[in-house]
Formats: C-alpha cells, sequence, structure tokens
C-alpha cells in the first residue's frame, strides 16, 4: 500500500489524445448518415463504408469546415495544404483494411489551450497538432466470439494530441472538460459523451522527481466521461510507482478501464509508429485552403469560454461558479445577455441562481449533462428587482425560482400565489413590533438588549417574522426593534 511519502517521491506527466466526432449530417467519405444514435446495428452503411472492391471516397465538404473552425477553438494555426495517408493497421471494425487518417500534412497545427484549475489559477497545455481520421465500427464481446456493427465506420472525426504538459489527475479532468466546453461551443461536435462523440485517450508516465528523462507511459484508451479520466490518470500512476518500488519495469502497452472494478487493464502491447505502414492515399486529393477561405469560415465560431471568463471577471463569481455555468453554452448566453442588459449586480445574483437550477437538475453524472435552463432573461431580471425592492426575501426569491423552472409563468404570479411578497409598509410592521415587544414574554430580551446583548435580537425579530406569517421584512424588523428598544 503506498503512503503519501513515496507518492510525493514522484512526477506525473500526462498527455492526451482526443477523439471528436465531428457534427457533420454524412460520413467522411459516403452517403450514410452520420449519427448512429438509437439505429439498428448496420443500418447506416454504404458499399464505402462495407469497404466494397471499386468503391471511391469522396470527402465530406462540411468535415474540413468544421475542423477549421475547431482550430480556432484550439488557438491553431490551419494548414493551406493538407494530405490524407491511409494507416494499415489491422481494425477488425474496418472492412477495408485500413484506416484514412492525415499522418505527415494535419489540418491543424500546434496551438495552446488555457485550463482552468483550483484556487483560480490555471495551466497552459499546448496542442501538438490535431488531424481529420474516419472513425472504426464498434465491436461487442461475448465469450468467445465478438459482433461487428459498423454504422459508426466512416464517421468523421478530429484526433486532438496534447503535449505532456499535464501534471496531475485533476488537471487531467479539466483539460478533457475544457476541450468539450470548446469544441462543443464552437459546434465542431454533438458532445454526446455517452454515444461516444467525444472519447480520451490517456498517455500516463511516473517518473521520480528531478529525473532528467520522463518515465515509460501506459495509454489508457477511449474514456468517456471527464470522471474517467481523472480515476483512470490516478490509478495508472499509483500502479506504475508500485511497479517502480518493487524494482519492476512499466512495459509500454494499451490499457482499458474497467468502469466497475475502478481499474485500468491490460490489452495489447504499445506499437511503435512504423508498425502502423502509413502511405499516401491516393484516391483522395490534397485539401488546399486560401487564407480568406479559413478566415470566412472562422468567422461563424460563436463566443467561446475564454470569452465568458474575461467578461465576467469583475461581476463577483468565484471561478467554481463560473466554470459550472460555462458547462451550458445556454446559460453562458444567458448571463452575458443579462450582465448586458442590467449590469453587474442583477448579473452576480442571477449567477449564483443559475448555479442553484444547474445543481437542483444533476444527476450525479458530469457536468456536460446540465440543461439550459429554460428562464427568459426578463424573467429573471424581474425576480431580481423584486428582491432589490424588498419584496422577496433571497429564500422565498429562491422558492419562486424553482417554481418557474417547472412552468412557465411569471415571478410576480407564482409569488403572490404562494404567498410570499413581503411586507415593507414600515407603519404595518411597526404595528407588530410594538405588539411583540409590549408581550410579557418579550421583557427580559428587551432588557438584554438595552443592556448590550445583541444576540437576543434574533428572538425578537423571530416573534415579528411569525406574527406576520413570515411576510414582514426581517432588515426593516431588525431596523424598528433597534429603533424602539433605545
Amino acid at each position: 500500500m503506498l503512503n503519501d511519502e513515496t507518492l510525493a517521491k514522484y512526477y506525473m506527466t500526462v498527455g492526451m489524445e482526443c477523439h471528436v466526432q465531428l457534427a457533420t449530417n454524412t460520413k467522411l467519405f459516403s452517403g450514410s448518415d452520420n449519427d448512429e444514435r438509437n439505429k439498428s446495428p448496420n443500418s447506416v452503411v454504404s458499399p464505402i463504408d462495407y469497404g466494397l472492391p471499386g468503391m471511391l471516397p469522396v470527402l465530406n465538404r462540411k468535415a474540413i469546415d468544421l475542423a477549421i473552425m475547431a482550430g480556432k477553438a484550439l488557438n491553431s494555426p490551419i494548414a493551406h495544404v493538407s494530405r490524407f495517408d491511409r494507416k494499415h493497421y489491422f481494425y477488425p471494425d474496418l472492412p477495408k483494411g485500413y484506416q484514412t487518417t492525415q499522418m505527415y500534412y494535419p489540418i491543424i497545427g500546434a496551438g495552446v489551450i488555457n485550463i482552468p484549475i483550483e484556487n483560480d489559477k490555471s495551466v497552459n497545455v499546448r496542442i501538438h497538432h490535431a488531424h481529420i481520421e474516419e472513425d472504426a465500427g464498434k465491436l461487442t464481446h461475448f465469450g468467445n466470439y465478438s459482433l461487428v456493427d459498423l454504422n459508426r465506420s466512416g464517421t468523421p472525426l478530429i484526433e486532438i494530441v496534447s503535449q505532456p504538459d499535464i501534471h496531475s489527475s485533476a488537471q487531467a479532468k479539466a483539460f478533457a472538460m475544457e476541450l468539450y466546453n470548446l469544441m462543443t461551443y464552437a459546434g465542431v461536435t454533438r458532445g454526446d459523451l455517452y454515444h461516444g462523440n467525444m472519447r480520451f485517450d490517456v498517455n500516463i508516465s511516473a517518473a521520480l522527481k528531478g529525473a532528467k528523462e520522463l518515465g515509460t507511459r501506459s495509454e489508457v484508451k477511449n474514456l468517456n466521461s471527464f470522471k474517467s479520466v481523472q480515476r483512470a490518470a490516478e490509478f495508472e500512476f499509483r500502479r506504475q510507482i508500485e511497479l517502480l518500488e518493487r524494482g519492476e519495469k512499466v512495459v509500454q502497452e494499451t490499457r482499458g478501464w474497467d468502469e466497475t472494478k475502478q481499474k485500468t487493464i491490460s490489452q495489447r502491447s504499445k506499437e511503435d509508429a512504423q508498425d502502423y505502414r502509413y502511405m499516401p492515399d491516393a484516391d483522395i486529393p490534397p485539401v488546399i485552403l486560401s487564407e480568406d477561405e479559413i478566415a470566412k469560415i472562422q468567422s461563424t465560431v460563436p463566443h467561446l469560454p475564454p470569452y465568458y471568463r474575461e467578461s465576467w471577471k469583475n461581476i463577483g463569481l468565484d471561478s467554481t461558479v463560473i466554470n459550472a455555468l460555462i458547462s451550458s453554452q445556454l446559460n453562458a448566453k444567458l448571463l452575458q445577455r443579462i450582465l448586458v442588459k442590467s449590469g453587474e449586480s442583477v448579473a452576480r445574483r442571477v449567477g449564483i441562481w443559475l448555479l442553484m437550477a444547474i445543481n437542483d437538475q444533476d444527476d450525479g453524472e458530469d457536468t456536460t449533462k446540465a440543461k439550459g435552463i429554460s428562464i427568459t432573461d426578463d424573467q429573471f431580471i424581474e425576480l431580481s428587482q423584486m428582491v432589490d425592492k424588498n419584496e422577496l426575501s433571497s429564500t422565498a426569491a429562491k422558492e419562486v425560482l424553482f417554481e418557474m423552472m417547472n412552468r412557465s409563468e411569471d415571478p410576480r404570479t407564482i409569488a403572490n400565489e404562494k404567498n410570499l411578497i413581503q411586507v415593507s409598509d414600515e407603519a404595518q410592521i411597526l404595528a407588530i413590533v410594538d405588539e411583540v415587544l409590549a408581550d410579557k414574554s418579550s421583557e427580559k430580551a428587551v432588557t438584554d438588549l438595552r443592556a448590550g446583548n445583541d444576540k437576543v435580537i434574533g428572538f425578537l425579530v423571530g416573534q415579528v417574522m411569525k406574527k406576520s406569517g413570515g411576510k414582514a421584512n426581517p432588515s426593516l424588523v431588525q431596523k424598528l426593534i433597534r429603533k424602539r428598544v433605545q
């Protein structure tokens, strides 16, 4: 069993590869439907996807456009000339016997993204490159036989390859989440993690701190949730340290993640580049792009997460709240509109309400499950104004908020229905205050308050609130009590 002292001797290094399925209508080289969700096995496959003899690929132009948009999100240059290659490696779920990819001339060059981490800090992770390729099909294993579903075969994707700039399991998770946000905000992918629209391969190594060389890496393949990225990185780091502490060597290999057992398992020895046998694809002409063409396509990319973080930095929300809000593009747009319409104070309050609504929707899964909130800008602003005017207490406003999530009704109507409107009429409240102060049960509290025991004011405020049916404005109640008890 590893102790903290042993763990502290080692340094984790992580590089990640992310497969991002592109949100095209059809596949990369055929006219087959590109949305395999809820489809019967092998039902959205063409002769090209089957790899039948004589079938020639036709490149999907939309996939190129989405890759160009992804390049902007990654702060990467787009190649004016990119080419496709054949990766001759046996894929049992790619019938033609090779994968079409971009080995030598990828479309997206080196970039960098800033990853928010804990305590308002961030880390830059460099992007080595990203290339377009076709996805493979899917195998389902049953004892001593396997079934193949080729619906996913030929799906266009970009593979984003990072530099080994990540040094903790928490950073690995944060990188995956930020990459998800960037790709979904840009409209590059549908972002359905459950159906594999984004999958993460995590390359992990452990080395003694101060070592000049990185340790031998293992690759954990096909992780499709942020939690599994973090847990797989942590488990694999500890597994490698245990081997090294026993004097054994870490083997370079490909491993899988067993979600049930929460551990990595060996799948195959890791191949070197020469094992893949890349060669130029003679059937697909080079992709040639002009600077004007690239700029025109990238001009359609909407605001990305860094824009919102910069815009919200002065509204008084901490980074944890901001990152939770950014997990939904709809909510980010909503809060930005409210900031522009009503200013920082209202935006701060609405931001906190949005976080409450997100948490109320949370089903224990990753933050990609967070939905857009179906409350309009004007309804949020009206609810905030009711708090500002002391018509609603903060507690009552929360109750109204959650009711607004369930039905399309304005906050005032809901507040009236629930009898939550706060009384702020000074004369009306003063009459109740006088009644409470004159009551024999309040005599000791009044005496103690006059003697300087400020804690007892809570009892007196509570008595007034009780007599008002909870409608009195608590801050006004306290003010009037202090005015009367001098």
